[in-house]
This record gives structure tokens, sequence and C-alpha cells, in this order.
């Protein structure tokens, strides 16, 4: 019973570590006001399995890091189209 608690323990722990962070930059381009970026990066935060987001203004860009096994691309646009930022993947 020991071995097999440790064995599987040890498999879940791989798992874990296997998952890549992926990032992609989303364009977005209605924000134009400096207070749109908060916005944009609270939407995004609230997707399960993101673990990083940079908005560029300027640039009307959002960089997000994200765990591809917990979300993917389109979740994060609906968050942000939600949100009233359209946004589509830039190429």
């Amino acid at each position: 019973m020991k071995k097999r608690l440790i064995t599987t323990g040890l498999l879940l722990t791989t798992f874990g570590v296997i998952a890549k962070p992926q990032t992609i930059t989303l364009e977005v381009p209605t924000m134009n006001c400096p207070v749109c970026p908060i916005t944009v990066t609270k939407s995004l935060e609230k997707v399960n399995g993101v673990t990083d987001v940079e908005v560029k203004f300027e640039e009307r860009l959002a960089k997000v890091t994200f765990d591809d096994e917990m979300t993917n691309t389109k979740a994060l646009i609906d968050a942000t189209t939600n949100a009233g930022y359209p946004s589509l993947v830039k190429e």
C-alpha cells in the first residue's frame, strides 16, 4: 500500500512538471484610454490557468502567459470580449 501511494505521488508530481506555459500576444484595438488596460488585465487574470498578463496601452497589445492544459486562446479572447474589449491573436 505504501509503495502504491509513493508511486501515485511521483506520477502526480511528474505531470505537474510536464506542463509548459504558453505565451500569446493579443491585439486589443479598442483600448483607447489609459484605464482600459486595467480592465483588460483584470479580465484576463480571472481566467483559470493564466499566470501572467502584461498589457501595453500604446501598442494596444496584451501578452498573456497561461497553462494550456487549463485554458486556451478562445477563453482568453472571450474574456476580453466579455469585458468590452474584443481581441484577436497577433500573427
